[in-house]
């Protein structure tokens, strides 16, 4: 699974995500491209079942980019713990995802498996994604 080699502090606060993604929202290496539609976030083991469901789809032919990475850290206090002692610990990893936001492309195969593959994968996420091609 993916997750940061290291970080500077190893607990975030959480903060706040609003507005559009500007960065990262048009097609730059593929040709059919999977794009987020809401604001959502998506962990470290929901990008990896979405890669599993493309590259099993496209039966290891084409080429894929996975355009997010999980840089975030989650935390999570234990089970039947009492309110205050601090900050849990850290969890898992998510990627903070805005809409407008590339997930994956993928290239190098017809435009209708590709269009399968970006199905499968997006019933493995989070959040309302939609399927573009480069013509538009």
């Amino acid at each position: 699974m993916l997750m940061p080699k290291r970080t500077k502090f190893r607990k975030q606060q959480r903060g706040r995500s609003k507005g559009a993604a500007y960065r990262g929202s048009t097609i730059d290496f593929g040709e059919v491209a999977l794009k987020a539609l809401e604001v959502g976030n998506i962990s470290s083991r929901q990008i990896e079942a979405a890669r599993v469901a493309i590259t099993r789809t496209v039966k290891r032919g084409g080429k894929i980019w996975i355009r997010i990475f999980p840089d975030y850290p989650i935390t999570k206090k234990p089970a039947e713990t009492r309110m205050g002692k601090g900050k849990g610990n850290p969890e898992g990893w998510i990627a903070r995802i805005k809409p407008g936001r590339i997930l994956f492309e993928v290239a190098g195969i017809d435009h209708d498996l590709a269009r399968a593959a970006l199905t499968n994968a997006s019933q493995k996420l989070p959040v309302k994604t939609k399927i573009i091609t480069i013509n538009g």
